[in-house]
């Protein structure tokens, strides 16, 4: 995790802003295809990438990560809510404005096979923004790819390949070096590793790091891997039923974490050291479906320390108690919270990891 000079993360910090960013999705039943009900994929989240950083937003799978990242792209419709990208509401600008603001926010896709076009070589693929957005053609275009290429550890000798020449890895760092052409100031990563071997996915950590201090990108990583997430954000957003329930940088989340939620993730991330033991807590039931939120806070029928406050009143996203500046969390009972609190209420739900 990098540090911004205090000078320059006081001046025009935020470069997105979203603001009560809601998704839903209509479910549509009988033989008139009337909406019976709505898929609420993303309830009202709401954050800010800073200039030069890393938001980590991670999550459980199906709550919501993917939909947020999409949405603020514009590549599926929001319901309610704003985005604000460099000064510009995404959520009004017209087709030939969105298409300039497009070169400044791409998207690195999580499934390295599928997000290729197998009928387009690597120069047709990572070259075709240069073209759509007039910036090169013909040899100067092909200079741009083989830079870019080499950038991410290939070679211009691969420009005339195809994609299912190339391993999961490879072709990630195509995905990649496809993203850069326009050169970004914004790149939503969607879990660009979790397909990826482990031994694979440090390269590309890596490589998006460099990359990062290099170009000073600014970077939304969605992930469900809690290391993953430490140790390459520079602030958390912890997401749960398409709602934020915990933000914070990444130091203070994993040393102070205040929501319930955050607590279990946290206890539940494999331990590396075989001699260290702690206590795991097992929540009882499922993930309730986002068709069908449960009232008041969405985690509650599935959290020890609830009560009927929690049942009943959506908990805001508010200061954090006891914490650091910009620690926010979504908890009624936040204020009683310590790293331990959960294991010691949970009592024997808690059992050795």
């Amino acid at each position: 995790m990098r540090l911004v000079p205090e000078e320059q993360a006081n001046t025009n910090d935020v470069l997105l802003d979203v603001r009560d960013l809601k998704t839903y999705f209509p479910v549509r039943r009988g033989v008139l295809s009337r909406v019976h009900t709505y898929v609420r994929a993303v309830d009202g989240v709401s954050f800010q990438v800073k200039r030069g950083r890393t938001l980590g937003l991670v999550g459980e799978s199906g709550c919501g990560k993917t939909t947020v990242g999409r949405t603020l792209l514009r590549l599926i419709p929001a319901t309610e809510g704003h985005v604000t990208f460099d000064g510009n509401d995404v959520f009004t600008l017209r087709r030939a404005e969105l298409r300039a603001l497009r070169r400044h926010m791409q998207i690195i896709f999580q499934d390295p096979f599928g997000s290729l076009n197998p009928r387009m070589n690597v120069e047709g693929i990572v070259g075709e923004a240069l073209t759509v957005h007039g910036i090169a053609r013909g040899a100067e275009r092909r200079r741009r790819v083989a830079r870019l290429l080499k950038r991410v550890g290939l070679s211009a000798t691969h420009m005339n390949r195809y994609p299912h020449e190339f391993s999961g890895g490879q072709r990630q760092r195509i995905g990649i070096a496809r993203a850069l052409a326009l050169e970004p100031k914004l790149i939503v990563c969607d879990e660009p590793v979790s397909a990826l071997d482990v031994s694979i996915q440090s390269q590309i950590l890596n490589l998006l790091d460099d990359l990062q201090d290099e170009f000073h990108l600014s970077y939304l990583f969605i992930a469900h891997n809690l290391a993953v997430i430490k140790h390459f954000s520079d602030d958390v957003a912890v997401m749960y039923l398409g709602r934020i329930v915990e933000l914070a940088t990444a130091t203070e989340m994993y040393t102070n974490p205040k929501h319930p939620y955050t607590q279990v993730l946290l206890l539940a991330a494999p331990e590396p050291d075989p001699e260290r033991r702690r206590r795991r807590i097992v929540l009882g039931g499922e993930v309730p479906s986002p068709m069908n939120p449960p009232s008041g806070c969405h985690f509650h029928p599935r959290c020890p320390l609830a009560t009927d406050e929690c049942r009943h009143t959506s908990p805001p996203l508010r200061p954090a108690p006891d914490a650091a500046d910009g620690h926010q969390v979504a908890c009624h009972r936040a204020e009683e919270m310590t790293p331990t609190t959960l294991a010691e209420v949970a009592g024997s739900q808690a059992v050795p990891a």
